[in-house]
């Protein structure tokens, strides 16, 4: 009878100790414990990067020091805990909910959080959809359920998230208005189906969304951009309209007075976060499915648009809060 492979005891991950701008990031040799009770040792093969860990790194959204970075990856089973069901060693898995640590070579991750990988997903589409692909789930499908025949205005059309909404939404028959921060990005968000792509830089996304509306504005605007884009969100919607704020690339919004949301036709304001959403296991299963199904029928196509070394985490930063990319960015262990 064959020896049991032997785990490894030590893992490389990224670590910040203190707040601030990507040179905080530091690699480091790390002690990695076996799965405990329902819990799974997990080898990465692939890492999502995502604007919630740049929130994280500066201080945006406060974390206990030290502390480790990320939540999206794609992997493989090393092992698996006491009273595990439904996972076993070898199988192939994804993560975008749970607790931080994805920006690693190995980690021990709950199994209730992870979900097992479709033979048609490979794991760099995985690790470069799944918290975006299932951020645009539940925005539309659950958060604003968008209907056929709307029109909708989608800021950062050419991000990660931006790209596969555009997709998603054509699909459903939803006309796409989207902001973008240059010509070269405008074709990549119209190559991906958004319908009116909006040059921030040269044109002004709330004349453009009221000219292509006759004047009447769009029921809902995604809004990820914050600060810079917030006020002016609100003019592009018709009366009671919805704006759904998720997301600070450009910073917090200031504090405002509710009225102007009467005084504007009586608009409508959330911030959701996926975290909500795929509180439950079985809201998690159900957004992921959504999202497999509609990759593998070819309907919505995401390949990561940037690879770098796990080792290189604070250049993916840097690229990412500088708006130097597009698509998806992901990090290889």
């Amino acid at each position: 009878m064959s020896a049991a492979p032997q785990l490894p005891r030590s893992t490389r991950a990224i670590r910040f100790a203190r707040t601030g701008g990507p040179e905080v990031l530091e690699f480091v040799e790390m002690p990695l414990a076996p799965p405990g009770p329902l819990e799974l040792l997990v080898r990465n093969t692939a890492i999502g990067v995502n604007f919630i860990e740049i929130y994280h790194r500066s201080g945006v959204y406060p974390l206990p020091l030290p502390s480790l970075l990320g939540n999206e990856a794609a992997g493989r089973v090393l092992a698996v805990g006491e009273r595990v069901t439904g996972f076993a060693p070898g199988d192939r898995i994804a993560t975008c909910s749970g607790p931080r640590g994805a920006y690693a070579e190995h980690r021990v991750v709950p199994a209730e959080r992870c979900v097992r990988l479709p033979d048609a997903i490979p794991d760099e589409t995985a690790a470069a959809a799944m918290l975006k692909g299932m951020t645009v789930e539940y925005l539309i499908r659950r958060c604003f359920p968008v209907q056929r025949g709307q029109t909708v205005l989608w800021h950062a059309a050419a991000g990660g998230v931006g790209l596969i909404a555009c997709q998603w939404l054509a699909a459903l028959g939803v006309r796409v208005i989207g902001t973008v921060g240059s010509e070269a990005k405008a074709e990549l968000a119209r190559a991906h189906g958004c319908a009116h792509a909006v040059v921030t830089a040269r044109e002004d996304f709330v004349a453009v969304t009221r000219e292509l509306t006759g004047g009447a504005g769009v029921p809902v605007v995604f809004d990820s951009i914050g600060k810079t884009s917030f006020l002016r969100s609100l003019d592009c919607l018709m009366p009671r309209g919805t704006l759904v704020l998720f997301g600070n690339a450009s910073g917090k919004p200031e504090p405002f007075d509710p009225m102007l949301l009467s005084s504007k036709g009586s608009l409508f304001l959330t911030r959701p976060s996926l975290h909500d959403y795929v509180h439950h296991r079985d809201e998690m299963l159900v957004a992921a499915d959504a999202l497999f199904d509609v990759i593998a029928r070819g309907t919505v196509r995401v390949q990561p648009s940037r690879r770098l070394p796990l080792a290189a985490a604070a250049e993916a930063h840097r690229a990412l809060e500088a708006r130097e990319t597009s698509g998806s960015t992901i990090l290889v262990p």
